[in-house]
């Protein structure tokens, strides 16, 4: 039997989702000889790859690149899992949403309240530019099934993990549009 290929990808979250996932303790072996992980926080991959069978994805998108990101997973991606509450709604994440401008904000911690105050990182690839608003991943891109919890447990994501992989649908979610 063929592996099909695997990623999992984090954006604006706490990373509770992969802790959930790494959770999965010896399944994780069973795990690895049904797919090739092919990008994530434990592969060393730089690029996201085209032809990818399953992605999990964690966070709310929360600046442009999460945005562009999300965007070529979209493209380059058959089935699309939003895992976790801040995936699934924005959650914690999307808190921001409640300070407004994001440039008013970066101001604000680091010129106002910084200790010392600091300039505004604005160098390439130090500081992300925010988006104007945190939003879910279904705001930005279909997605094929929403996984919710905060985070959600190993049991509900080994189900759901083990339901796709069959080619099933996974219990208690469902797809979206």
């Amino acid at each position: 039997m063929s592996r099909i290929t695997f990623a999992t990808v984090w954006f604006g979250g706490c990373s509770g989702c992969h802790m959930s996932l790494l959770d999965l303790d010896t399944w994780l072996l069973d795990l690895a000889s049904m797919v090739e992980l092919v990008y994530g926080p434990l592969a060393d991959r730089k690029t996201f790859p085209d032809g990818v069978d399953l992605t999990l994805v964690e966070g709310a998108i929360a600046n442009l690149e999460h945005l562009e990101l999300a965007r070529e997973i979209r493209r380059k991606t058959r089935v699309l899992v939003a895992l976790g509450d801040c995936a699934v709604t924005g959650n914690v994440t999307a808190l921001r949403n409640l300070a407004g401008d994001p440039s008013g904000l970066l101001q604000q911690i680091y010129l106002e309240r910084g200790d010392p105050p600091l300039a505004v990182p604005e160098a390439p690839g130090i500081v992300p530019r925010l988006i104007e608003r945190v939003t879910p991943l279904h705001a930005v891109v279909p997605v094929d099934h929403f996984l919710p919890g905060c985070p959600p447990s190993a049991p509900r994501i080994r189900a759901t993990l083990e339901a796709l992989l069959a080619g099933a649908e996974p219990p208690e979610i469902g797809r979206f549009g």
